[in-house]
């Protein structure tokens, strides 16, 4: 029971670090907050998880009433939808300028499409998990300009790997000379579960015992290329956070980059562009 702390309890052996939908919330209305918008928001959420989840009395709605946005909701979706001209109209209606959504790549490219068919421009177009993928952005061309989306690594993220002493910029670069692909946010995140497992292996006191190693687990206290790990912090047994900053995708020169615009929570992180409305 979330709402209930005296009935948490401890798992054995899991233990997980990343940053929580509170996070995404509050980086995201801050990206809104630095575009002049009537309030007014559309909500692309699918009918699994991850929609559910945003979607929720613990989610983004009672946060977005908190304040002041006024949300329209026209219902979870089943992924791979191939006509959201319901959901469009229902935006069209609430005049939103601001859209937020869960989607998955195919979907927002459909979405997207039909919205410019339908005439729904809005201002600030953040989804999450749709829009985290350079391969994705790209496939959009020009129509990727001013999305946005959360961050939660990046070459300019001021940390470096406990074991190899790369720097976040160094670890991306040697990971586009290598595969000739571009960087994307989980390569730091699978690069810090290495880093985090063979510390702990490396403190345990017998590294072929579960509970050595697992005792070792929680009390990590780690700087990694992702920052600092730290399971003894919480905010809920077994869980460490980790920063979460905005970026938005300029397209430069025929190509989708990431900027990161916002950083309140963050500020250690630079700023490497400014916000800008759609269009």
């Amino acid at each position: 029971n979330p709402a209930d702390p005296e009935s948490w309890q401890e798992f054995d052996y899991v233990y997980h670090f990343f940053w929580g939908l509170e996070d995404n919330v509050r980086v995201f209305m801050n990206m809104w907050d630095a575009v002049q918008t009537n309030k007014s928001v559309g909500a692309l959420w699918p009918n699994d998880s991850d929609g559910n989840a945003w979607s929720s009395d613990v989610g983004m709605p009672p946060a977005l009433a908190e304040a002041g946005y006024r949300l329209t909701d026209p219902g979870r979706y089943q992924n791979l939808t191939d006509d959201f001209s319901a959901q469009i109209n229902a935006f069209k209606q609430a005049q939103a300028e601001i859209l937020v959504g869960i989607p998955i790549p195919p979907d927002f490219t459909t979405f997207w499409t039909q919205a410019a068919q339908q005439g729904f421009h809005p201002k600030v177009v953040n989804v999450a998990k749709a829009s985290e993928f350079p391969q994705a952005m790209a496939a959009l061309g020009e129509r990727a300009d001013g999305l946005s989306v959360e961050v939660w690594w990046s070459p300019h993220h001021p940390f470096g790997s406990s074991f190899t002493g790369q720097s976040s910029a160094e670890l991306a670069a040697a990971y586009e000379a290598e595969t000739g692909n571009p960087w994307t946010m989980p390569l730091g995140f699978k690069h810090s579960l290495f880093e985090v497992a063979i510390d702990a292996l490396q403190r345990s006191e017998d590294p072929t015992d579960p509970d050595s190693i697992a005792a070792a687990l929680a009390a990590t206290s780690l700087d990694t290329v992702v920052g600092n790990i730290n399971f003894a912090n919480g905010p809920v047994p077994n869980v460490a956070k980790t920063p979460l900053v905005g970026g938005q995708w300029h397209v430069e020169n025929g190509r989708p980059v990431l900027k990161i615009v916002e950083n309140s929570q963050h500020p250690d992180i630079p700023l490497t562009g400014e916000m800008k409305p759609i269009g």
